[in-house]
């Protein structure tokens, strides 16, 4: 286990916001944070479990503990004919993952490829995209409670998925520091193509195959979304609102063209990105701060960008949204 005192953070954010913590404390083992739990009384810091720094938006230093689990390793668990169990630590990066579940002809996360971060922040965030959730496939997480410092298996059940969300954000936010996260996948795939121009990209390459749904998304959100490297980002700063049917029927009157899906929790999902993209702030700059040009869901640290900057820009993009189809974003990023 190593423990650093102020330490930067730019490095662990892909934001890059030139911000530092109190205590950095890094292991790849679970029994170290559970030993460090026992030994500090956390309750009396302020506590940050950080993954791959790719949904975070730091406004200020951290007066606090950010515990960094870096596990690895894929292990296989249970395996039939139908499906495989695979558990995975939480310190790897997720499209690694992906990749591997392709490769071994494992279906279940193929339209997930490329979302940034790392596997432990999967069951936190409920990653989703183009109609697939983390959730679908978590069946078990292993992690440390920080307040008994013991180490605990939390059922799917226990974890209460919803849209981009999950009981980690909320009652047990920054309770558990993740270790390692059990995933079902399928042998048998039943691909979901029917969102976006998935399907069109991936005929393009011939027979419908995980590879191919793979790569057809890697092409999609290569052509959307910057590469942190160069235009350090968070991916999709907003959540796609869900609204009732009647407020649905209401806009789409209005806007014949607003993009709509079913919600899985009920109502009606509006594309964020095309509700911004309408009130005029695609492309837009907010000082050092912007909506990127390609994708109005992701707002850009342009170069030395603060995080206040970057917050108040989502700030202007909220209320320009608000004030023309009176629909309330929420940030997928957290705010720190």
């Amino acid at each position: 286990m190593e423990v650093k005192e102020n330490f930067n953070l730019k490095a662990y954010n892909t934001f890059a916001v030139d911000v530092k913590c109190k205590y950095f404390v890094e292991s790849d083992k679970g029994e170290d944070f559970a030993e460090f739990a026992k030994a500090y009384d956390l309750s009396r810091e302020n506590v940050l479990v950080l993954g791959g720094g790719s949904n975070l938006l730091f406004t200020e230093d951290f007066d606090g503990v950010v515990l960094y689990p870096s596990m690895r390793g894929f292990r296989v668990e249970d395996d039939d004919d139908e499906s495989v169990r695979v558990s995975v630590g939480s310190g790897e990066v997720w499209d690694d993952f992906v990749e591997w579940a392709v490769e071994h002809g494992y279906g279940g996360v193929e339209n997930l490829s490329l979302v940034p971060g790392h596997v432990g922040a999967t069951p936190v965030q409920n990653i989703g995209a183009y109609g697939v959730e983390a959730g679908e496939t978590i069946k078990r997480v292993e992690a440390v409670d920080l307040i008994s410092g013991e180490k605990v298996e939390i059922g799917a059940e226990d974890c209460r998925f919803g849209y981009r969300d999950s009981i980690f954000k909320h009652e047990w936010r920054n309770r558990f520091v993740v270790t390692r996260v059990t995933y079902c996948l399928t042998k048998r795939p039943e691909f979901r193509l029917d969102y976006g121009n998935v399907r069109e990209e991936v005929l393009k390459m011939g027979e419908v195959s995980l590879r191919h749904v793979r790569e057809a998304i890697t092409r999609i959100r290569e052509a959307k979304l910057p590469d942190v490297n160069v235009l350090p980002n968070a991916g999709s700063f907003f959540k796609n609102p869900v609204v009732g049917e009647r407020e649905a029927e209401a806009l789409r009157a209005k806007y014949p063209e607003l993009p709509v899906y079913a919600a899985k929790e009920g109502g009606v999902k509006l594309a964020a990105g095309w509700l911004i993209e309408q009130a005029g702030w695609k492309g837009r700059a907010h000082g050092h701060a912007a909506v990127h040009d390609k994708q109005a869901l992701v707002l850009v640290n342009r170069g030395g960008a603060t995080g206040i900057e970057i917050a108040r820009l989502a700030n202007e993009v909220k209320k320009a949204v608000f004030m023309r189809f009176g629909v309330v974003l929420e940030p997928e990023v957290n705010i720190i």
